[in-house]
């Protein structure tokens, strides 16, 4: 077959083929009766293996050992190239990232569009500090996007970084909550906890709706974080996540105070909770800590449970609640 054919059935142009013929990559091995080159069933089968290697990203060079060296590995090279590409999708990812946070800053001017991209990049500094200063001090006082945050707040693992980029985000314009509520679906726990600490900092009542939702979360450590800051807002709904957290001994002196600060709000049924807990516990140390957290009780709320409980059979969670009962009654004494 000769090279027109060749090219018209295999969709290599002409010129590739002949840039192909010389390379050596593929030449035609046979003749016509006038002498012109001719391709072969086996040279066509050839072209096609270039083809198909060339769609997976190789070099000629590369498609030349492959096809040539018997001792060829592919695996190693198919490693190789899917490391670089991965790369390239990252580059081109950064690129997009960019791209859309210059748009979402709707600027007038490329001056603008210049001071976001510098923006961008010292958000995606190597050294900490440089990130936290472009957090706190933009570039002529522009101000990051609140697409830009949510993404960086959600990839920071630096903590100080991190409380700068949520300070930041707090006190935005933009849909700051919904940017960062898809973090809580993240396969990465890291993501999942780094996005529910931006969101108990945003205020308003789409992120306490985003909050009720991480409540029932499967990631324990979000639940935990819900819980304190729905409790700091009023929501009743956090005090069975708040009780399980005295229970369990994380953040638990936290959990009883705002277990307290609902209670006097006015939420029912909370020394009720505690002590259902601590009749279901037959562990000390965890029935001492519900005792202390009914302690946290406004006025003498608890008192009644309190004095039950100095009659307790086990002697550790008496004596503590007894001393407890002296610390309610002076504090009702002083009001």
């Amino acid at each position: 077959m000769l090279i027109g054919e060749v090219a018209r059935r295999s969709g290599v142009s002409t010129r590739m083929l002949r840039h192909y013929d010389a390379l050596g990559l593929v030449r035609p091995t046979g003749r016509t009766v006038g002498g012109y080159r001719e391709y072969s069933d086996d040279d066509i089968r050839r072209i096609f293996h270039v083809e198909s290697l060339r769609s997976l990203g190789m070099s000629l060079r590369q498609i030349g050992r492959a096809l040539e060296d018997p001792a060829f590995v592919p695996s190693e090279l198919v490693g190789d190239l899917i490391r670089r590409t991965e790369d390239r999708l990252k580059r081109e990812q950064e690129l997009l990232d960019r791209l859309r946070a210059v748009d979402a800053s709707a600027p007038s001017a490329w001056e603008g569009a210049l001071r976001i991209v510098e923006l961008l990049r010292g958000l995606s500094s190597p050294g900490a500090a440089r990130r936290q200063q472009t957090v706190l001090a933009p570039a002529d006082d522009v101000p990051v996007p609140a697409e830009v945050l949510a993404r960086a707040v959600l990839a920071e693992s630096d903590p100080n970084v991190a409380g700068a980029l949520r300070w930041a985000l707090a006190r935005t314009d933009g849909d700051g909550v919904a940017n960062v509520a898809a973090g809580l679906r993240s396969e990465n726990a890291d993501i999942r906890r780094r996005a529910v600490l931006a969101i108990v900092e945003l205020p308003g009542d789409e992120a306490t709706a985003v909050l009720m939702d991480a409540l029932v979360s499967s990631d324990a450590v979000v639940r935990r974080h819900a819980a304190l800051a729905l409790g700091a807002r009023g929501v009743a709904e956090a005090v069975p996540t708040l009780v399980e957290m005295v229970v369990e001994g994380r953040n638990d002196v936290e959990a009883a105070e705002v277990l307290g600060a609902l209670a006097d709000g006015g939420v029912a049924g909370i020394v009720e909770a505690l002590a259902e807990a601590s009749a279901a516990n037959p562990d000390s140390s965890v029935r001492i800590r519900l005792t202390q957290a009914l302690a946290e009780m406004p006025g003498t709320l608890a008192q009644g449970e309190l004095r039950r409980l100095a009659g307790d059979g086990d002697r550790a969670v008496a004596l503590v609640a007894s001393a407890l009962v002296k610390v309610v009654e002076e504090r009702g004494e002083g009001r």
